[in-house]
């Protein structure tokens, strides 16, 4: 099929076609200055990179607040958190366990005591509480729990005597398995009150950390 000549077009064909090629001309300038870089969006991209670069040298976390920790900080002590919770002995163990993790996991020294030491980390067990998740079948006991661990803990530099972390309300929360073979509450179960303990010193070394 020969296609039309422009020159047999009708002046209302041509001006219809006129208005096509402008509209189709129109759209495609406006496709690439969309896609051509502008002064603004290369502004935003650099501003953005800044943020974010801002916010990787600080260790920015929700969870608690930090600041540069200071680099005549070299032993830290992890004395006793104070226990207002229900649990017995939660206290010593969760000393206990974040010691470890702050040895295991760092190059600071760690004592019980704050004589002689560069920082000292405060705390308090708030709460441990729990709440059945499900129950075995065949005993009716739970067979899972979650255990939810409230605290109130802050690193202090013994030398400017200025708090350097602080988490007034750090909350640990984990699901764990029962033993069916044990007779008492979780809360009196040692083995499970050291995994316990293992948890949240692992969760709170790194929010720690993780700030610096």
């Amino acid at each position: 099929m020969k296609t039309p000549s422009p020159d047999t077009f009708s002046p209302a064909e041509k001006a219809w076609s006129s208005r096509r090629e402008k509209a189709w001309s129109t759209r495609r300038e406006k496709a690439s200055s969309f896609w051509r870089p502008s002064a603004f969006r290369l502004l935003l991209s650099a501003f953005c990179l800044l943020l974010a670069a801002f916010f990787l040298s600080c260790g920015y976390h929700v969870a608690g607040r930090g600041d540069r920790l200071p680099p005549d900080i070299k032993t830290i002590a992890v004395p006793i958190f104070a226990n207002q919770s229900s649990t017995f002995r939660i206290e010593q163990k969760l000393a206990a366990a974040i010691t470890r993790e702050f040895l295991e996991r760092t190059k600071f020294q760690v004592t019980p005591n704050s004589a002689g030491a560069d920082a000292v980390l405060k705390g308090a067990v708030k709460e441990v509480s729990r709440g059945v998740i499900t129950y075995d079948l065949t005993t009716g006991r739970a067979s899972s729990l979650q255990i939810q661990v409230m605290a109130d803990v802050k690193l202090l530099d013994l030398h400017s005597n200025k708090v350097v972390y602080a988490n007034p309300n750090f909350v640990f929360r984990e699901e764990y398995q029962v033993s069916q073979t044990t007779s008492g509450l979780f809360e009196e179960d040692q083995a499970a009150l050291d995994r316990l303990s293992r948890d949240v010193a692992r969760t709170l070394v790194t929010d720690l950390l993780e700030n610096f």
